[in-house]
């Protein structure tokens, strides 16, 4: 965080603001995007699955009352709750002491934030366990992680804001489910979206989580049937 907050400062080069952003609007869109919305990594959940496939201890979910799924979106829940108390509170703190970090636009920003936040998880964790689950057929999804860390850094504006992006690509990048995962909830937060606008992208936003939910269950249904356990 403090290298990034290093990195804007000398971006905006003491000017008051860049394009109508601020350097506080980005200190504060930097700590969100990057420990708020980042507090949790994809990459447990697909190296955990790909270990699974390996080893063939993926087999023994089928014996269990539940669907494997939620089992792995249960158990990403409780590592974000751990992150949100381990780790973001802490820098969050340390943070606002040295630098100040503006408050939401409003209160019904605030609100519409919350629920872009627990969209953001949604999308990310979607993301991760269709790229876990990919393991069944290529038994190795560590590449596809690492394809997965980069888009998502780059199209999700978790680096770099949407709006400093070029236009053509902007326009682009906006309608890609990997915005809702940094973009849209710190700019909610930050109020570079009216309140219109905001419900209205959170209601595409839940659209993407709903087709990547879709590919989540049509993925698990297609793995099940190539298990192959070793001795039968």
């Amino acid at each position: 965080m403090l290298a990034r907050i290093a990195i804007w400062t000398a971006v905006f080069a003491g000017k008051p603001s860049v394009d109508g952003v601020s350097l506080s609007d980005m200190i504060t869109y930097s700590l969100i995007a990057g420990t708020v919305l980042g507090a949790w990594e994809p990459g447990y959940l697909i190296n955990e699955v790909g270990k699974a496939v390996k080893t063939g201890d993926v087999a023994i979910h089928l014996l269990k009352p539940f669907h494997y799924p939620l089992y792995l979106f249960a158990v990403q829940l409780g590592n974000l709750g751990f992150s949100l108390i381990a780790l973001v509170l802490p820098v969050i703190a340390v943070i606002g002491m040295i630098y100040g970090i503006q408050p939401p636009a409003s209160v019904a920003h605030a609100m519409l934030f919350l629920a872009f936040w627990l969209l953001s998880f949604s999308v990310f964790f979607l993301l991760a366990a269709a790229i876990g689950l990919l393991s069944f057929w290529i038994m190795d999804a560590s590449s596809l992680e690492w394809f997965l860390q980069g888009i998502m850094s780059f199209l999700s504006g978790s680096i770099v804001p949407l709006w400093f992006f070029p236009s053509a690509l902007a326009a682009i990048a906006r309608f890609l489910p990997f915005a809702w995962i940094s973009y849209y909830p710190a700019a909610v937060y930050l109020g570079k979206l009216d309140l219109f606008d905001a419900g209205l992208m959170l209601v595409v936003g839940m659209g993407w989580a709903l087709v990547l939910a879709g590919a989540v269950g049509l993925l698990w249904s297609r793995a099940r049937h190539r298990i192959v356990v070793q001795g039968g």
